[in-house]
């Protein structure tokens, strides 16, 4: 048994909600964009800080692509213990690589909470990319479907101004297209983020929840 996580979850035996953030910093991120993106990271900080119950509830786990290839940047840890990053952007855009390593990193903190005797609300994760992969994605993303269609998750991509749209649609959830940020609009879709996580570990696991809606920060391309 991983001590640590035996004495993080003996201090605090909330049932945890995960949010694993699957971050695009390659180079075409360069300039205001990773800026946004750095500044809603400390938003969603913020914000969740702000509800008692959620900063100790909401975990958030990142892993970025491009500088350095794929990153674990953030193991899974409660809002209360979570330091945003400072995220800089390079490389390429290994995309199916990063959906494999954030699926790996869901998968072991699934056991470790199972282990321990935690309960958890279905993982929310995200990929957020101004780009399109540079490696093979076809496998990673059939594993993320697969995954939600079992209830493992609920995934969703959200396309940022460049994103190759029609490539997110088929990474995309088939009953989950994918949303394309208005602009530069991170703040608004984190505080969107942070609000729907309070909903969230504010409800009993397995509740069938609404969600408030993302109208203001996204557009549907029709």
């Amino acid at each position: 048994m991983n001590e640590l996580a035996h004495i993080e979850f003996a201090d605090n035996p909330d049932p945890r909600v995960p949010c694993l953030l699957l971050l695009d910093t390659s180079y075409s991120m360069a300039g205001a964009p990773i800026d946004a993106l750095n500044a809603g990271l400390q938003t969603f900080k913020q914000d969740v800080m702000k509800d008692a119950l959620a900063r100790r509830r909401v975990e958030v786990a990142i892993v970025s692509f491009g500088r350095d290839g794929v990153r674990g940047v953030q193991d899974f840890t409660t809002v209360d213990e979570f330091t945003p990053p400072h995220l800089q952007v390079g490389g390429a855009t290994p995309m199916g690589e990063a959906m494999a390593k954030g699926l790996d990193i869901l998968r072991m903190r699934k056991n470790l909470y199972n282990t321990n005797g935690v309960q958890y609300y279905r993982p929310w994760v995200f990929l957020i990319t101004d780009g399109a992969p540079t490696d093979e994605w076809q496998t990673s993303a059939h594993h993320i479907h697969q995954e939600e269609a079992r209830g493992g998750l609920n995934f969703f991509c959200i396309g940022v101004e460049g994103a190759s749209m029609d490539t997110l649609g088929q990474i995309a959830s088939p009953n989950r297209p994918p949303l394309k940020l208005k602009g530069l609009q991170f703040n608004e879709f984190f505080v969107w983020l942070s609000q729907s996580q309070q909903r969230v570990s504010h409800s009993n696991v397995g509740d069938q929840i609404s969600m408030p809606s993302p109208g203001g920060w996204s557009t549907i391309d029709i």
